[in-house]
């Protein structure tokens, strides 16, 4: 007995193969085409989702350039000024750190001469001294033991006085070096020399494929639904849409890659023997190993605690004017709420000013901009936090929003033998007069004009090599609602 399926269940089989069952059935009237009424048909595809791509955020913030290598390296600055923290009292008049020698830190030697005066500060009590260093010696390849003497007390412990500041057993004290005193006719100068140094980075470019793939004959199979895509494609061929898609997909990964990427490091066996995958450090993870992280920022209620302690860690950094914020939709309103109570006239209606006395501008509470300090911020929101099939399929996705210096860093350019302005925030992609591989496309097979083999298909091959390079992540901001 044939089995004959309704219109939408079709009965797949095991094995592809040609059976009755693969096929819709219109003779037995519950499919007919002669039947009396036939039903309204709407052509067009509906765009529940609208725009659902979710590339643009790096063409906005960075600029994209070439390169010949297998890496790319980048130098930074270090301080200018000498500081230590985590300096402990060891005695009443010696103070002793440790030395890291770790690459990338500002500072693996002692560079504090004898002469030096420094200020010693007590982050748990707020109290500091001035002193001034008799001694400077390294104790050992991994400790340096300073001798001071205060200038306004006996010594570190202090006599028990009202006023003077007793550091005995503190083990996380921080100072820093703010000039030298030398006594008349000295014949020598200050004893060590400080030599600069810079901070090293490094990423790597990874490459990012992907195909779509569709058989001759379905390629002149006419369909009753019309195609409509992002990028403009239309007809009444189906594959033209899945091919469109396809490329749209590859776009978006191109971004997401270097938004999401990691390096391959800790016990990950993908960089293992013959494996060879590295990773390459993606946004996120630069942000989050090197810059600034904010976790639960709460704006509510007109509450500016949060977002100023964002400011007094930005002065700390490169100070940086213009400030770009890209948030998911919590964070965007938390901003809104923080701000509408700054200028609902809960203040006293003061805020105002703030809007030319207009009460109706105040009243607009989807800020776009502001300025709170010395420091401008544009707000904007992510489509990519935003989105459900990717961090906004969760209530809480961990990343809720990036704060990007606006700003540009001058490096030098092997290439060109010049000084170069670059955003902080770009992408390198793989290049030579040879080849480009900053977004390659090509077809094989036999069908759609390419013949290239005997295969009774066509096949559109996508191809990139790419990372993205995030220079002075120290002026980044990570604002996340967990740890990462």
């Amino acid at each position: 007995m044939a089995v004959t399926p309704t219109f939408g269940a079709i009965k797949p089989s095991q094995k592809q193969q040609v059976l009755e069952t693969n096929y819709l059935s219109f003779n037995d009237g519950t499919n007919d085409f002669a039947q009396q009424y036939l039903p309204e048909i709407y052509e067009a595809e509906v765009e529940r989702y609208g725009n659902r791509t979710l590339s643009g955020f790096l063409r906005m913030v960075g600029a994209e350039m070439p390169m010949t290598s297998d890496q790319v390296i980048w130098s930074e600055q270090n301080r200018l000024h000498v500081a230590y923290d985590s300096v402990t009292c060891a005695s009443a008049t010696t103070l002793t750190f440790a030395l890291d020698a770790t690459a990338g830190k500002d500072f693996v030697s002692n560079v504090v001469s004898a002469n030096d005066t420094i200020v010693v500060m007590d982050p748990s009590s707020g109290a500091e001294l001035k002193c001034f260093v008799e001694i400077s010696a390294d104790t050992s390849a991994t400790l340096a033991t300073l001798t001071v003497k205060p200038y306004t007390q006996i010594d570190l412990h202090g006599s028990g006085g009202a006023t003077e500041v007793d550091l005995t057993g503190q083990t996380d004290l921080k100072i820093f070096v703010y000039g030298s005193e030398f006594k008349k006719g000295t014949a020598d100068g200050r004893e060590r020399s400080i030599t600069p140094s810079f901070t090293q980075y490094s990423n790597s470019p990874i490459i990012i494929k992907d195909k779509f793939q569709i058989n001759g004959s379905d390629t002149a199979q006419i369909g009753w639904v019309e195609v409509a895509t992002e990028d403009g494609t239309s007809g009444f061929l189906w594959y033209l849409k899945a091919e469109s898609e396809t490329r749209l997909r590859f776009e978006d990964y191109l971004e997401m890659s270097l938004v999401e990427g990691e390096k391959v490091s800790g016990t990950s066996t993908l960089g293992a023997g013959t494996v060879g995958y590295k990773g390459t450090e993606g946004l996120f993870a630069a942000v989050g190993d090197r810059g600034n992280k904010i976790n639960n920022f709460s704006g509510a209620n007109g509450s500016l605690a949060d977002f100023d302690s964002i400011l007094k860690n930005l002065d700390t950094q490169g100070a940086i004017e213009e400030n770009m914020l890209f948030v998911n939709r919590g964070l965007a309103l938390e901003i809104d709420d923080m701000l509408g109570g700054v200028s609902d006239g809960s203040n006293g209606g003061t805020a105002y000013g703030l809007f030319e006395n207009s009460e109706e501008m105040a009243l607009n509470l989807g800020f776009s901009g502001f300025r709170r300090g010395s420091y401008d911020f544009y707000k904007t929101d992510w489509k990519y936090l935003n989105d459900a099939s990717t961090r906004g399929a969760t209530a809480v996705s961990g990343i809720e929003g990036v704060l990007i210096p606006a700003g540009t860093s001058t490096v030098y350019d092997q290439i060109l033998g010049t000084n170069i302005r670059r955003p902080f925030l770009h992408v390198r992609y793989r290049a030579s007069q040879a080849d480009d591989r900053r977004m390659k496309s090509w077809i094989t097979g036999s069908v759609g004009g390419a013949y290239t083999s005997a295969l009774d298909a066509m096949q559109v091959h996508f191809l990139s090599e790419r990372c993205l390079v995030t220079q002075g992540a120290n002026n980044f901001v990570l604002f996340t609602a967990s740890n990462p």
